[in-house]
């Protein structure tokens, strides 16, 4: 089975997952579930089962599916703090159906999460540290918004937490499910946490430099609530948004003026170069395995993962 056939199968698990006799709860899961997306968390764990060996994608799939989710549930719960009104080319669930309900959605998916890992024994404490981590990073950068306090160490604290840390699990559980060394596992962690960073790095950057179109989501979002790698640096590497970022809900104008500012400056370049190192450390990290289709697949997602223009 190629990688393309083994995604498709974690989208019919979760298709499957989803159903309810709640119409909303259906509505909504599938609105933003059909709507597609990158797939790269569930990509990663199936791709490092593959490479290990691990043949039976069917037994895999479902903690692939279980991953995808939690991304899925959390991008829900954004758009809810952020009011974001586009997600994967589409209006957000936020937009249709209201804070309340989308709340209640991602919290059915965040419940899906667990029926799927109910069998998987061990791998539901790997699950639970990245989903907890995933709640910190969220905390911790709203708290630096509101402290106005986003320096580059904070900013790599977050999203270590609040995006790195389901990469590594992914790649972690990809390995597992596929009975690897201890060794092994670590570095296929090493490799997820490496990509996870990245990945949030050119989101980032993306969220600066891309439109609504290419995006697929709202941009800007993440300029006007203070972050982003380039969004918190001006060209000395120190604070540059200050009580700019106050401003910004309330005026549009503040946010091009950010964006003009920083996109004068290094920022963005050092930012891309940044993930590119981050990319080329997880390659590196993949020593540990045999040349194989699921390496190569691996490889890929890595590149795939700074070279992306949405």
């Amino acid at each position: 089975m190629t990688l393309s056939e083994a995604i498709k199968t974690v989208e019919h698990i979760m298709s499957e997952i989803i159903n309810s006799d709640v119409k909303v709860l259906r509505d909504a899961s599938s609105h933003i579930l059909s709507a597609g997306g990158k797939r790269v968390r569930p990509r990663v764990l199936m791709a490092t089962y593959a490479a290990l060996g691990g043949t039976d994608y069917v037994y895999a799939a479902p903690v692939a599916a279980a991953v995808e989710l939690v991304h899925t549930a959390s991008v829900v719960h954004d758009d809810i703090n952020d009011h974001g009104v586009m997600r994967r080319g589409r209006p957000s669930v936020n937009a249709i159906w209201g804070r309340t309900f989308a709340l209640l959605t991602g919290d059915f998916l965040f419940t899906k999460v667990y029926e799927l890992m109910a069998p998987y024994r061990d791998l539901n404490i790997d699950m639970a540290v990245a989903t907890s981590a995933l709640v910190e990073g969220e905390t911790l950068q709203a708290a630096a918004v509101k402290e106005q306090n986003f320096t580059r160490e904070v900013y790599y604290e977050i999203i270590a937490r609040k995006t790195a840390a389901l990469f590594r699990a992914a790649a972690m559980m990809g390995a597992k499910l596929a009975n690897a060394s201890e060794a092994t596992v670590e570095a296929l962690g090493h490799y997820g946490y490496n990509i996870g960073l990245a990945f949030q790095i050119v989101d980032d950057v993306l969220d600066l430099t891309a439109d609504t179109a290419q995006l697929g989501k709202t941009s800007g979002i993440d300029l006007a609530q203070g972050r982003g790698y380039a969004a918190a640096y001006n060209g000395n590497g120190h604070a540059g948004v200050g009580t700019a970022v106050a401003e910004v809900e309330v005026a549009d104008d503040v946010v091009d003026s950010i964006k003009r500012k920083m996109l004068a400056g290094d920022a963005i370049q050092d930012a891309k170069a940044k993930a590119r190192q981050l990319a080329d450390f997880a390659i590196a990290s993949l020593a540990v395995l045999p040349e194989s289709q699921g390496k190569d697949d691996l490889i890929a997602v890595a590149n795939y993962v700074v070279d992306r223009q949405y």
